[in-house]
């Protein structure tokens, strides 16, 4: 079946919505034919995206909520069940960046990542999945990792580490629904972008003291890959297409993101220290 067949009514959540791939995913939610609630702390940018739905022909409805509080994503899970209907697509996509060394970051900066980026997709998960297992209808939940999940990247750590965690912890409950039985019904799937376009690298932490000139050296270096990143809304149709196929690993360039898989996959097999791009790998049979 297509993402047209499968995703052409009910309604998304879509958390971190106001921009990004979110904002993607919503614009592309709502062109299938779903009711698309844009989730984001940023009120303003939302409600600009309702505002283009809606004169488009789609269905939105925009609340403001911050991801790291437990208690509003189950008041916001409450409100939409009760006045939209039951979820059909869940994604946690919220998240932030860090740059700089690790000795160097705030501790609120620190906080702030694991808080949004990790505690964010639990809050997620922990105020929506009952009410979905509870409809036996089918439903999708899509948690965002990234390029980053199957990476090590120096003076972006908190961020990697991050995305390391979502995947895992999607791998986890994609065997915990199977576990508990509603996998006949509800489907787990972990999305990993690669470059997509997006205001991440600018609205990210730096740090204020310490080697600043390396964070902002990094940010640099990352808004230089942004010039040649992908548009969020083939991003989205990508990801529509590979979760309507049934996959587990939504990429949403699957040559560019599976090649840092499989990289990721060697060094572990090889157990092969961590070593920078500019750096040779150790080869025993020429040293």
């Amino acid at each position: 079946m297509s993402a047209r067949e499968i995703f052409s009514g009910g309604v998304a959540v879509i958390t971190g919505a106001g921009a990004g791939i979110g904002a993607g995913l919503a614009r592309y939610a709502s062109q299938l034919g779903m009711t698309v609630v844009l989730v984001d702390v940023n009120a303003e940018a939302i409600a600009g995206l309702r505002e283009e739905i809606d004169a488009a022909g789609g269905a939105a409805t925009d609340v403001v909520c911050d991801v790291r509080d437990a208690a509003a994503m189950q008041e916001l899970a409450d409100d939409v069940c009760r006045n939209l209907g039951p979820v059909r697509l869940l994604v946690n996509n919220a998240g932030i960046e860090q740059f700089g060394y690790l000795w160097d970051t705030p501790v609120s900066n620190w906080q702030r990542v694991v808080d949004i980026n990790i505690s964010g997709v639990f809050h997620g998960i922990r105020a929506f999945l009952p009410k979905m297992m509870a409809t036996d209808a089918p439903a999708w939940v899509w948690n965002l990792s990234s390029i980053g999940g199957v990476a090590v990247v120096p003076l972006q750590a908190p961020y990697i580490m991050s995305k390391h965690a979502v995947l895992a912890l999607t791998e986890c409950l994609h065997l915990e629904v199977r576990s508990a039985g509603h996998d006949h019904h509800l489907h787990v799937q972990a999305v990993l972008p690669g470059a997509v376009v997006s205001s991440i690298f600018e609205s990210a932490g730096g740090v204020d003291t310490g080697d600043t000139g390396a964070a902002e050296g990094q940010r640099t270096a990352m808004l230089d890959i942004k010039a040649e990143a992908m548009d969020p809304l083939a991003a989205a149709e990508v990801v529509f297409d590979q979760a309507a196929e049934g996959r587990f690993y939504l990429l949403t360039q699957p040559d560019y993101v599976g090649s840092a898989m499989a990289e990721r996959a060697r060094v572990l097999s090889n157990q092969e220290a961590p070593r920078l791009r500019t750096e040779r790998r150790f080869d025993p049979a020429k040293n």
